[in-house]
């Protein structure tokens, strides 16, 4: 991942839907609450850029699980973002 540059994987799915796991860089990160999961106005701000609908359902740290978005539109899309917090504390 380029310095500064926001990490978006290719889109991959399940029989129900469509994944999408998002890296942000060290000074981004230190911006995400570690209280609730960041409504679309919050990670916009940040500077995530996703099509409408998609909602963010988990923060992990590198190397854990990954994220999620539907492919029949019946449920909200989804997708995570990945924090080491322990590099940046």
């Amino acid at each position: 991942m380029a310095h500064k540059q926001i990490y978006y994987s290719d889109k991959y799915t399940d029989d129900l839907y469509e994944y999408r796991h998002v890296v942000l860089p060290r000074e981004l990160a230190k911006q995400v609450p570690k209280s609730h999961l960041m409504s679309e106005d919050e990670w916009r701000r940040l500077g995530v850029q996703q099509s409408l609908g998609w909602v963010h359902y988990m923060i992990h740290e590198p190397g854990d699980l990954y994220p999620s978005n539907d492919t029949n539109n019946s449920t909200p899309l989804f997708w995570n973002i990945s924090v080491d917090y322990s590099s940046i504390q």
